[in-house]
């Protein structure tokens, strides 16, 4: 289950949104990690989008300068997510190596 928190930064005037995502393990949460990091975004400035992993929990950590890039990068973002968490279900548990 996901966790969403948006808030503004008032000293930049620069919009936040995290999102904490838990995975069955760490395992699944580093595969997911690895699936979503290649994905920068588009547009040079206006966003940033960092990820990062804790265990068995996926973070996710947006700032932008508009509420409609902001929308849009959180928006493809949870696209791609609920591809790997499909793939992931269709495949199985991962084999540890």
């Amino acid at each position: 289950m996901a966790e969403p928190c948006g808030e503004t930064d008032h000293e930049s005037g620069k919009l936040e949104f995290s999102l904490d995502v838990p995975f069955p393990s760490s395992r699944e949460a580093f595969i997911a990690l690895q699936s979503l990091s290649p994905d920068r975004e588009p547009r040079k400035g206006g966003i940033k989008k960092e990820l990062s992993l804790s265990g068995c929990m996926l973070s996710v950590r947006w700032s932008a300068d508009e509420a409609r890039i902001l929308r849009v990068s959180v928006g493809s973002f949870l696209d791609h997510l609920s591809l790997v968490l499909e793939t992931m279900e269709a495949f199985g548990p991962p084999v540890t190596q």
